[in-house]
């Protein structure tokens, strides 16, 4: 055999012997890679918030936290986080910086949810309280309105709604011309005043369709003439001691004075006097006539 034929033979045995050696130790390399099974991750659950929002001249706060109510109430739930704290402070050096400036309290409420208040619907109840909070804290009531809409739906949590409201800011309008004479209004109301009756011991404020109205005109008059005053007067029957009866004619004048702040009265322009068993206005000597000497009577001084 000749050198040239010996040559191409060894290459040709080392050719095979690689290619052995290749498909035994290298052929895993050209698999697929196998899938590496991921851990599941699991999303954080959802906090539910409803931004507290202030964007107008001058001022652009939002915090996660919120005036919150509960469902079916006027009423805020206090006391409100260190934040909307800020937040309003803040509102506050705005409005008492520009005096012209006006914010429209905007209060939500729910279609199913149940108005208890004197005011036209539960949004509007709640705008109010903001209001008088806020007034509280110190804000011009001037610069201050409010207004109620009713939602299908809002953002809550268990039975709390989360910042039922909306703060907008507007320019102050040109005075409009009063054309209600107040002195008429006021007349009006002591002509026919607000008189609640009570049972022995006991008090009510489930208040007729007309008595309800009697408290919106002395809120209205009230807070347009932010000096004037609303005297409630508790009265008794005869019955038992005459010291026990004054007092008990004062506690009936503080409930209706509660029911008043309630429904958008201050408890500043509020008096409270107790006449107890001194001016009936019926005979003491027969059940009826007693049950209406037990009342508190609502005029403006």
């Amino acid at each position: 055999m000749s050198k040239k034929i010996s040559y191409l033979l060894g290459i040709a045995v080392t050719i095979i012997i690689g290619t052995i050696l290749y498909l035994q130790f290298c052929c895993n390399c050209c698999k697929a890679p196998q899938t590496v099974n991921q851990e599941t991750v699991t999303a954080a659950p959802e906090t539910k918030t409803n931004p507290f929002v202030l964007s107008g001249p001058e001022i652009n706060y939002q915090c996660n936290d919120n005036f919150n109510f509960l469902q079916n109430s006027s009423s805020l739930i206090t006391p409100v986080s260190d934040s909307i704290t800020v937040g309003i402070e803040k509102l506050k050096e705005v409005l008492v910086k520009n005096p012209k400036q006006k914010i429209t309290i905007t209060g939500y409420a729910l279609t199913d949810e149940k108005n208890t208040t004197t005011f036209e619907n539960l949004a509007l109840a709640r705008a109010h309280d903001i209001k008088t909070f806020l007034i509280s804290k110190g804000f011009p009531e001037s610069q201050l309105e409010t207004n109620g809409e009713i939602a299908d739906s809002w953002k809550t949590t268990g039975d709390t709604l989360l910042g039922p409201l909306k703060f907008q800011f507007n320019e102050l309008e040109a005075a409009v011309p009063d054309t209600v004479n107040w002195t008429a209004l006021k007349e009006e109301i002591n002509a026919d005043p607000l008189v609640l009756y009570f049972n022995t011991n006991q008090s009510s404020d489930n208040l007729s369709k007309e008595e309800h109205q009697k408290v919106v005109k002395t809120a209205k008059y009230v807070n347009h003439v932010p000096a004037s005053k609303v005297l409630v007067t508790g009265h008794s029957d005869n019955a038992g001691g005459r010291e026990a009866n004054v007092l008990l004619a004062r506690k009936r004048a503080e409930f209706t004075k509660n029911y008043l702040v309630k429904n958008g009265i201050k408890a500043s322009n509020i008096e409270v006097v107790s006449k107890g068993p001194d001016e009936p206005v019926s005979e003491n000597e027969t059940a009826q006539g007693r049950a209406k000497n037990r009342r508190s009577v609502v005029t403006i001084k």
